[in-house]
């Protein structure tokens, strides 16, 4: 079975601005996270991103919006020869209803879990967030929460 780091995306991946990425003009990675990833894909973990995207549900930008924003990400992490393996968003907010793909909940990472043939007990789910590592644990995942735009560097895989 793989291994896989899950990914939280807004202050893990990229710079937490505190409000949400609306444009891909606001996507800002934060600094090494390239460095990092190919690092931990070079180990041979897969690279999933599990986000909540609420801001679509509310009506902040649009499904085609956050792929703009997702092909920027995915344009600045191969500069650093990073490949992502998977990204999963929820566009659901609680304030429009209730759902089972929104963190905490752990429906997305079941489903990486399941297509990806992934080991939740050789896996982590990095996050800056409770509502992440929770999410993490609901699956069998160890969970490693971070400030946010913490520098993933400081991570040791192999001492969490």
């Amino acid at each position: 079975m793989n291994k896989a780091v899950f990914l939280d995306r807004d202050g893990v991946i990229n710079r937490e601005l505190g409000d949400y990425v609306k444009n891909p003009a606001s996507f800002l990675l934060n600094d090494g996270v390239g460095e990092t990833l190919r690092k931990w894909a070079e180990d041979g973990y897969l690279l999933i991103v599990i986000t909540n995207q609420g801001g679509i549900a509310k009506g902040l930008y649009s499904e085609k919006t956050l792929h703009a924003i997702h092909e920027k990400m995915l344009q600045l992490l191969a500069q650093d020869d990073v490949t992502l393996t998977a990204i999963y968003h929820c566009p659901h907010h609680p304030s429009t209803g209730e759902c089972l793909c929104r963190k905490p909940d752990s429906l997305l990472l079941e489903k990486a879990l399941a297509r990806f043939h992934i080991d939740p007990a050789k896996s982590f789910f990095i996050g800056d967030k409770e509502r992440d590592i929770l999410a993490g644990l609901k699956a069998g995942v160890k969970g490693i929460r971070i400030e946010p735009n913490a520098p993933l560097s400081d991570i040791n895989l192999y001492n969490a």
